[in-house]
């Protein structure tokens, strides 16, 4: 694929790398490359980060045909940029993009987009410890039209951030509310879809359980609101009596990569995985019986996040006294090491740039 690059003539300041945040700070640049119907993806280029021209009738405002990605780039102490499972991310963009009936777009066209928008801002990239270069790829309809039907035009956006960790609480266990009345995905919908719709769902309960002192919410199945599903922003793991026990992927939650190389890593190590159906109560029983030993979520933003306390309808749990597990911290020292380049990568998940 060929990619033009107009680079910028007013670099901005780099923010101070001990207050990142999450999200905040952009980049210099950002690619972008366009889809017309009969003509296929063109046009692909990097150009200075701005202010888009979107018609005020494009489809994607008003029906919501969008997808987006979220995946890291990560500067090892000798200097080097690596990628973590790149590749996945953008064969999942085509999972997306089928479910919301958007053209499929080359899987190798997009890591290399990736790559060379890293290099040209790969400056950017900070280096302090728990810091990456958050990357974000986004599909929208862009065709001006009004019509409920699939758009015939699109464009495909990659932007840049410099990122903190994405919790204020780091790796210390957060506190998840479970939530009973609300829903976020039945099957047959987009819930293993990576779509706007999707986040805006969520949002609603997010800000009723922030008001109660909870940093996320766990969603329950659509249906009979009592199997577990996943957490707004990570899926969910459990230790029960020795086994880990994570959300089958039934067609209503996210196929994280995170969660995908987690399950890899533990199967490795010789740790009991298992991929199922899971009810809440089972989860409340187990912690009854003194059985429930660890929960934590996994997710490109936070990489793992150990969970501390459940709420649920009033009843609230302490996970492991609400200190993070061995599992929890051997996943998470593990993947963060193979993406600083800290830890030899026996998996073969890094892309170096």
């Amino acid at each position: 694929m060929n990619i033009s690059i107009t680079k910028t003539a007013a670099p901005k300041q780099k923010p101070d790398q001990s207050h990142l945040g999450f999200g905040i700070h952009f980049t210099d640049h950002m690619f972008i490359m366009d889809y017309t119907e009969g003509k296929g993806w063109h046009d692909a280029r990097i150009v200075p980060y701005g202010p888009m021209a979107v018609d005020p009738s494009a489809m994607a405002l008003h029906y919501g045909q969008a997808i987006f990605e979220g995946l890291k780039a990560y500067r090892t102490a000798n200097g080097e940029i690596l990628l973590f499972r790149p590749e996945k991310n953008m064969q999942r963009v085509n999972n997306s993009n089928r479910l919301l009936c958007i053209p499929e777009i080359n899987v190798d066209d997009c890591v290399q987009a990736i790559k060379e928008l890293v290099k040209v801002d790969a400056y950017w990239i900070p280096s302090a410890p728990g810091t990456s270069l958050y990357i974000r790829p986004f599909i929208f309809a862009s065709e001006p039209a009004l019509g409920v039907r699939p758009a015939h035009s699109y464009q495909f956006v990659i932007i840049l951030s410099p990122v903190g960790a994405y919790y204020k609480e780091g790796i210390n266990p957060v506190k998840i509310y479970v939530e009973s009345n609300y829903v976020r995905a039945v099957r047959g919908g987009l819930g293993e879809a990576k779509t706007v719709a999707n986040y805006a769902a969520s949002l609603k309960a997010q800000v009723e359980a922030k008001e109660q002192g909870y940093t996320q919410v766990l969603w329950l199945d659509g249906v009979e609101k009592k199997y577990v599903e996943e957490v707004g922003t990570m899926n969910v793991f459990f230790k029960i009596n020795g086994e880990v026990v994570t959300p089958a992927l039934t067609g209503t939650i996210l196929p994280g990569i995170t969660r995908m190389s987690t399950i890899e890593l533990l199967k490795k190590a010789g740790v009991p995985v298992s991929e199922r159906k899971i009810t809440i109560q089972e989860i409340y029983d187990a912690h009854a019986a003194g059985k429930l030993e660890e929960a934590f979520g996994t997710g490109t933003a936070a990489v793992i996040s150990p969970i501390g306390e459940f709420s649920w309808n009033g009843n609230v749990i302490k996970v492991n006294d609400g200190k993070i597990g061995e599992v929890s911290q051997r996943v998470y020292d593990t993947i963060t090491g193979i993406q600083s380049g800290e830890l030899e990568d026996t998996f073969g998940w890094i892309q170096k740039l």
